[in-house]
């Protein structure tokens, strides 16, 4: 989504427009009071960028955070952790990250982690948006269940891994929040290091099915073990576990819908896997093999390559081969003996059931073993919520807000915007936090983009619907054209300070 500038003559371009910003700036100024032409200019915006960075900018999106959660009574009864990467095009200038920063701010005094400061580097890593082509740089981002509200960001470099930095994460945001809530994040948490170092904290992440214990325990189920969810299309086993010698509550989802599309998914794969398995079986026949020790080995190589199908009734044929290489003439015996192939696929009828039995069903953990603190409905619902930060991934790359622009070269300064990516989010999930509450309590709502009422709209169209609102000036007089009732009505549960820009007293 970033991009680097380009040369020279996107430098060239960038300052004319900004030229020409400044040229209209004069003739308005009189209507800004305190902004001056010198106060926008990229030389200032770029030193700026430098003093967030100097400043460090987990902790001064912390601060900003702190104090917007607390004027706006943000509940952090449990928080999501998630991460996600920012791809750029081009070159930076600090590939390799060794370029060194003036820790100092204005006043000649060193930040406390001036010590530890170190550019975060742009470099190819595993990427989500399915980009490994370019390079990229990570944002962890951890949001309030409560109207999905950023609290804590961290940028990191592009090949950072998930499973080795969470951990960290959630401990430093413990650090600076006092937060004593359950932490919620998605598999890449579980591992049996990971466990051991959040003894202290309380957690609830999905266990990857990778884990034999896990593959185990979600075929190993009698009919009698399953309770029906609170949520309708939903059945829930509880199980024990102390998987890394951590004691944990596990519990075995299973989602009706999610089964009959996954049952689905495996006759296709079965039918998919068929059509390969018998093209290379038919390219298995044709070779010869030394001996036939060398046959039988080739053989249960394929047939254990085969998650769904299985080799059997195999024969080994001898076949007469001549001993040279080239054309045999008439009287050329052939005095040398090879092997050939031959088998049939069978369908692996368990290993087909098992994927059946254990389709649609997924394994959340969480050391909270008491039910009464934290019920099984619960935990499956703090894990769902998880999307609040997907949800907040998703307005970062949105094309239509433009934040995940990045126009700057320097690591540092890649860095300091992408603190200010979080900033806008902030302040889009507030805006919509507040809103849809009073569209509830009112009993009111806005019209969608089908033109349906909804009392739970996203930022996204409200920001839409304010395209068409304009500020004009006519006798030097401030007025607001296409103000309608709709937006006023927004105005007004959005709160006095927002009508105030739309000139609403």
């Amino acid at each position: 989504m970033g991009e680097w500038g380009s040369g020279r003559g996107g430098e060239w371009e960038r300052r004319k427009e900004i030229k020409m910003f400044l040229g209209e700036q004069k003739h308005s100024n009189s209507e800004r009071a305190g902004v001056l032409p010198s106060h926008l200019n990229d030389d200032r915006l770029a030193r700026t960028l430098d003093k967030y960075y100097q400043a460090g900018t987990t902790k001064l999106f912390t601060a900003i955070a702190l104090k917007a959660a607390q004027k706006f009574q943000v509940k952090m009864n449990s928080i999501h952790l998630d991460g996600s990467s920012m791809y750029v095009h081009g070159e930076d200038e600090n590939t390799g990250g060794e370029k060194e920063v003036n820790p100092a701010n204005q006043s000649g005094e060193l930040n406390e982690s001036s010590s530890e400061m170190k550019p975060i580097e742009i470099r190819h890593g595993y990427s989500r948006d399915h980009r490994p082509d370019l390079k990229q740089f990570i944002i962890d981002m951890i949001c309030t269940g409560d109207g999905d509200v950023p609290l804590y960001l961290k940028i990191d470099s592009g090949n950072v891994d998930d499973k080795s930095v969470f951990v960290e994460r959630l401990k430093d945001f413990k650090k600076q929040w006092t937060f004593e809530g359950v932490n919620v994040a998605d598999r890449a948490l579980y591992t049996a290091e990971n466990l051991i170092a959040m003894r202290e904290l309380k957690w609830i992440t999905r266990v990857p099915l990778s884990i034999k214990e896990a593959q185990n325990k979600s075929l190993e189920l009698e009919p009698e073990q399953w309770t029906d969810s609170q949520i309708p299309g939903y059945k829930i086993a509880e199980k024990e576990s102390n998987y890394g010698g951590i004691k944990q509550r596990w519990l075995i989802i299973e989602s009706e819908a999610r089964k009959k599309a996954s049952i689905q998914q495996v006759s296709r794969q079965v039918e998919k896997q068929k059509e390969k398995a018998s093209a290379a079986l038919r390219q298995l026949y044709r070779q010869k093999f030394a001996c036939q020790p060398d046959a039988k080995i080739a053989v249960e190589r394929l047939s254990n390559s085969l998650k769904y199908h299985e080799i059997k009734d195999i024969e080994y044929a001898e076949k007469a081969s001549y001993e040279q290489s080239g054309r045999p003439s008439k009287l050329t015996k052939q005095n040398k003996i090879k092997y050939q192939v031959k088998g049939r696929l069978e369908i692996r009828l368990s290993v087909i059931e098992a994927e059946k039995t254990k389709a649609g069903r997924f394994i959340l953990a969480t050391n909270v073993v008491d039910n009464n603190e934290l019920t099984n409905d619960e935990v499956r619902s703090e894990y769902k919520a998880q999307q609040s930060n997907e949800r907040g991934f998703r307005f970062l790359k949105d094309p239509l807000f433009f934040t995940a622009s990045v126009f700057v070269k320097s690591p540092e300064r890649v860095e300091a915007i992408a603190m200010i990516m979080g900033l806008c989010l902030l302040v889009y999930t507030l805006a919509q936090r507040k809103l849809r509450p009073e569209l509830e309590s009112s009993g009111s709502g806005i019209k969608n983009q089908v033109n349906k009422l909804t009392n739970r709209p996203t930022m996204r169209w409200v920001f839409q619907v304010f395209q068409a609102v304009h500020l004009v000036i006519v006798n030097g007089e401030k007025q607001v054209s296409n103000l309608t009732e709709e937006h006023q009505k927004i105005l007004y549960y959005l709160g006095k300070c927002c009508g105030e820009y739309y000139l609403i007293i």
